[in-house]
């Protein structure tokens, strides 16, 4: 479970998106694989995603069919230019091993910010000014872990907040909490979103909570009329 792998594809059957594994880091070596929208024309720029799948921090890969048919699958539907990180995992890789990969991989696609970087369709089409974290379950905590991040060191040089609850600095301007009735992790996101809204950092938080559902039941059941509704939800989140 969790082992399978697909290849990156410059023609996706069903979406036409282009996507590719490119290296992030070269000690220790680590991959991510970018999508690009087939009809994305020479200089457009477009809302850039990172993404980090989830897993347990044990299982699941950034190449997994699971995370490659769902990133194929946002990139059409949002019209974007998407990072999915692949970061080291335990039992191998202990925690905060993954953070610091993750970590690593936001600051590989933040060099391509003046179009100078090693990546090509980043430094074509990434809008900087338009960047979106997101995972699902271990990668929700890392997405929550890399946006502290940002928003400390840009002023303290902390290296490692991963254990500081100061939602103050989360470095970031809005966020979108995503839950299902029956999933065993339901009331850790509530209770995110609750602790976020009361906290004194100054974005805006929304919740959105899916009926008679699973925990990442858009992944494993992606053709549903549920799993459509939430990735038009996100759709909607990142255009607006």
């Amino acid at each position: 479970m969790g082992t399978q792998t697909v290849p990156a594809s410059l023609d996706d059957p069903k979406t036409a998106v282009q996507s590719k594994d490119v290296p992030y880091s070269h000690d220790p070596d680590l991959v991510a694989r970018l999508y690009l929208p087939k009809q994305t024309k020479p200089g457009q720029k477009l809302p850039l995603l990172i993404y980090y799948h989830g897993g347990g921090f044990v299982i699941e890969t950034a190449f997994s069919p699971t995370y490659h048919n769902h990133l194929n699958t946002l990139v059409e539907a949002v019209n974007m230019i998407a990072v999915s990180v692949d970061y080291r995992r335990a039992p191998e890789h202990p925690v905060p091993i993954a953070y610091e990969d993750s970590w690593a991989a936001l600051k590989w696609a933040a060099s391509h910010f003046e179009g100078g970087g090693p990546e090509q369709w980043l430094n074509d089409h990434a809008d900087f000014n338009s960047v979106f974290l997101a995972g699902d379950s271990a990668g929700a905590n890392i997405v929550h872990q890399v946006a502290i991040r940002y928003g400390r060191e840009k002023v303290e040089g902390v290296p490692r907040p991963a254990f500081d609850p100061d939602l103050a600095r989360l470095g970031c301007s809005k966020v979108l909490v995503m839950l299902a009735e029956k999933d065993f992790l339901r009331e850790r996101g509530k209770h995110y979103f609750d602790l976020l809204k009361g906290s004194e950092w100054k974005g805006e938080v929304e919740m959105v909570e899916t009926e008679g559902e699973q925990h990442v039941f858009h992944l494993w059941n992606a053709g549903c009329e549920n799993a459509a509704v939430l990735v038009n939800k996100i759709c909607s989140f990142i255009n607006n």
